[in-house]
């Protein structure tokens, strides 16, 4: 190998060689360690949103599924099709704000600057978009969050 020192420090060096090996299967553990504790944070993580009149509370998981949703008393003066349509809007407000939560999560855990994480924060937030294509940010809610 021309300029390289095969003796002293170069790849053929058994204590280098072993050293390397043992920073690089320390660095699998730590990411091995992150992923598992970003896994179970994003697990656990909820958001709650609520309409700006009130009427709907939704909360949705790191998946986006439905976990709960709460009707206010004001829902009887209200027609079906705008309850509906406002259980649908909070949603959609849940989501964008479960991406941005999903991301602090990836960051806090994984950090920013790893090509692992970032594609890992795409993903979550890919998953979490309107079927339709659209946007998870959406108006119609005052993005309260629990």
């Amino acid at each position: 190998m021309p300029g390289g020192d095969w003796s002293a420090g170069g790849l053929l060096d058994p204590d280098s060689a072993h050293e390397q090996v043992a920073r690089w299967r320390a660095q699998a553990e730590r990411m091995a360690d992150d992923t598992q504790a970003m896994s179970d944070r994003l697990g656990e993580a909820r958001v709650t949103a609520t309409d700006d009149n009130r009427l709907v509370e939704v909360t949705i998981d790191s998946t986006g599924r439905l976990v709960d949703l709460k009707l206010g008393e004001r829902v009887r003066n209200v027609s079906p099709e705008m309850i509906a349509r406002t259980i649908m809007q909070t949603i959609t407000v849940a989501t964008g704000q479960m991406g941005e939560r999903a991301r602090q999560i990836i960051a806090e855990t994984l950090g920013t600057e790893s090509p692992a994480a970032r594609e890992i924060a795409d993903r979550v937030v890919d998953q979490l978009k309107i079927p339709d294509g659209g946007s998870s940010a959406a108006s119609g809610g005052d993005r309260r969050r629990r």
